[in-house]
């Protein structure tokens, strides 16, 4: 791959994509994490301690090769984006939840993924054609400064810039919409000759790991007691990640293209998994006397 788009081009996007959470979020959506900590502790539980075992557990039944099998947990390890406050909308989740449990789990992502990379790369093992992989000190500072960096950035603009933030919102959203589009043409492009036989090998991985993700982002919220508003919000956020995140790092950090393929199929998939499982979800009424949600959402 054109090393420009390796060294500058991928990070550039993801920062670009994670400016514009940071422009979404205002100190209220931490508070708002304290006022309600049994639905933000259910569904981070979820997405940090359930979603990587679910992965393990598929790559271990998929036999994945390695190199493939860590992109497999790289993408579990990955927070949820944006994306996932769009299809909680649609379906009637809490989207005031959405935007807290993003802000809590991208700044709990800059320790959690490395770790999980970490062990991943530990457990299978993996080398590609440039040697083994390895996720070092300088690598874990690189993705820190690639995750959460922009997100401070954007959130100190909207508290010292509000007017203009609030006009750029719309702007960098659409404009980390095409990024993520063009971040996942990136991955797939930058193993075309190998296309078909990956999709093949993680396809059915990837649509079946995202499948469990919203469903039990879903279930398990709703067996301890959450409201249903509250469960497709977690639902949600649990089964839709930042596939971006995901390639970004294969590609620009751990140097290798086809550890990216799984999130850019997954990319994909991600989309009409997660509209079949909204509807699914929502066809029952949501009770008058449901939770309401956990705060405004400011525009």
């Amino acid at each position: 791959m054109n090393s420009a788009v390796v060294s500058v081009t991928l990070p550039l996007a993801l920062a670009v994509i994670m400016f514009g959470l940071g422009l979404s979020l205002t100190v209220d959506d931490f508070a708002r994490v304290a006022r309600n900590p049994k639905v933000v502790a259910i569904a981070l539980a979820c997405q940090i301690v359930v979603l990587p075992l679910v992965a393990f557990g598929l790559v271990l039944l998929f036999e994945l090769p390695p190199i493939l099998a860590v992109g497999m947990m790289l993408l579990a390890a990955s927070p949820g984006g944006a994306t996932a406050n769009l299809f909680s909308h649609l379906f009637r989740g809490d989207v005031a939840l959405n935007v807290s449990l993003t802000a809590v789990n991208s700044m709990l992502s800059v320790v959690t993924l490395p770790l999980m990379v970490n062990f991943a790369l530990g457990y299978f093992e993996p080398v590609d054609d440039t040697g083994a992989v390895g996720l070092q000190f300088g690598k874990v500072l690189q993705v820190f400064l690639l995750v959460l960096v922009p997100v401070i950035v954007g959130m100190v603009l909207r508290r010292i810039a509000t007017s203009f933030a609030e006009r750029m919102d719309r702007p960098v959203r659409i404009a980390s919409a095409a990024i993520l589009v063009f971040v996942v043409v990136v991955g797939v492009a930058a193993e075309r000759s190998n296309v078909s036989d990956y999709v093949i090998d993680v396809g059915a991985i990837t649509a079946l790991f995202c499948l469990v993700s919203l469903t039990a982002g879903y279930w398990i919220p709703r067996r301890l007691g959450i409201a249903p508003r509250q469960a497709i919000a977690c639902s949600m956020e649990v089964g839709i990640h930042n596939s971006a995140i995901a390639i970004t790092i294969a590609i620009s950090v751990l140097g290798s293209t086809e550890m990216a393929v799984p999130a850019a199929v997954y990319a994909v998939t991600m989309s009409p998994m997660a509209a079949l499982v909204g509807w699914l979800i929502s066809r029952r009424s949501i009770p008058a006397d449901s939770a309401p949600d956990l705060a405004p959402v400011e525009s």
